[in-house]
C-alpha cells in the first residue's frame, strides 16, 4: 500500500487531510512539527511527503531543504492557507512538485496526491469532484462542510466538534498577540485558523479571520473577529 507522511499542526486540518488521504487508500503517518517530520521522514519508507508550509518550529521549505541535503528524494507536496500565486510559485521554486491552497475538497486533495505519486503509484479509487467553499455571511455553511468530506455527515460533524474544541484557545492566542502588537504571531495563528474554517464551513469566522489577517493592527477587525468567534461557538 502507498505510504504517505502528512505534516500538519492544526488539528482540524490534520484530521480532514488524514481521512481524505487514507481513503485513497494509503497508509498515512502524521507529524505536527518540523522536528517530528524530520525524524519520521529520515526513517524512510514513504512514497510521498505532504508538508504544511508553516509549522510551529519552522517552515515547510526549510524542512524540505534539510531532507534534500540529507539525500532524501521523496516527492513532496506543499499545502498552505495562502492563495496568492506568488506564494504558491515560491513553494514550487523551493522544490515542491505541487503546491495547493487550503481549504480544498477531499476530491481535490486526493487528485493532488495522485498527481504527486504518478500513474505507477496512484490509488485506483476515483476522487470526488472538487468543490470550493463559497464565502458568505452565514455562521455555518453546511453544504460546503459536507462537500469538503465527500458527503460524509458523520465526518463533517466530527471535524466541527474538533474545530469548536480548539477555537477558544485559538481566539485567546490571537487576542493576546494582538494586545502585545505581535503581528507575525497574529498572522501565523490566523493562517492556520482560516484553513480550518474552510474545512468545516465556518464562513462568517473565515471572513472575519481573513479581514484581520489583512489588517492585524486594526481594532475594528479584531472586534469583528471576536464577535464572529462568539457567534460560531454559540451556533455550534
Amino acid at each position: 500500500m502507498t505510504r504517505l507522511l502528512l505534516v500538519e499542526d492544526d488539528p482540524t486540518s490534520r484530521n480532514f487531510l488524514l481521512a481524505a488521504a487514507a481513503a485513497l487508500p494509503a497508509d498515512v503517518e502524521v507529524a505536527a512539527t518540523v522536528a517530528q517530520a524530520y525524524t519520521r521522514a529520515a526513517r524512510g519508507g514513504h512514497d510521498a511527503w505532504l508538508i504544511d508550509a508553516q509549522l510551529p518550529d519552522g517552515t515547510g521549505v526549510g524542512l524540505l531543504a534539510q531532507l534534500r541535503r540529507d539525500g532524501l528524494e521523496v516527492p513532496a507536496l506543499a499545502h498552505t492557507a495562502a492563495r496568492e500565486s506568488d506564494a504558491l510559485d515560491a513553494l514550487r521554486a523551493a522544490g515542491f512538485v505541487l503546491a495547493v491552497s487550503k481549504p480544498l475538497s477531499a476530491g481535490a486533495w486526493q487528485a493532488a496526491i495522485r498527481r504527486l505519486l504518478g500513474p505507477t503509484r496512484a490509488a485506483d479509487r476515483p476522487s470526488q469532484p472538487s468543490s470550493e467553499s463559497p464565502s458568505g455571511a452565514a455562521v455555518w455553511n453546511a453544504a460546503a462542510a459536507l462537500a469538503a468530506v465527500g458527503g460524509d455527515a458523520a465526518n463533517a460533524q466530527a471535524l466541527r466538534a474538533l474545530f469548536l474544541g480548539e477555537l477558544p484557545g485559538t481566539r485567546d492566542t490571537i487576542v493576546r498577540a494582538s494586545e502585545t502588537q505581535d503581528l507575525p504571531a497574529v498572522r501565523a495563528a490566523l493562517h492556520r485558523l482560516r484553513a480550518g474554517c474552510g474545512f468545516v464551513g465556518a464562513d462568517r469566522l473565515g471572513t472575519a479571520a481573513a479581514a484581520l489577517h489583512a489588517t492585524p493592527d486594526s481594532r475594528d477587525a479584531l472586534r469583528a473577529f471576536r464577535d464572529a468567534v462568539q457567534r460560531t461557538l454559540e451556533g455550534g
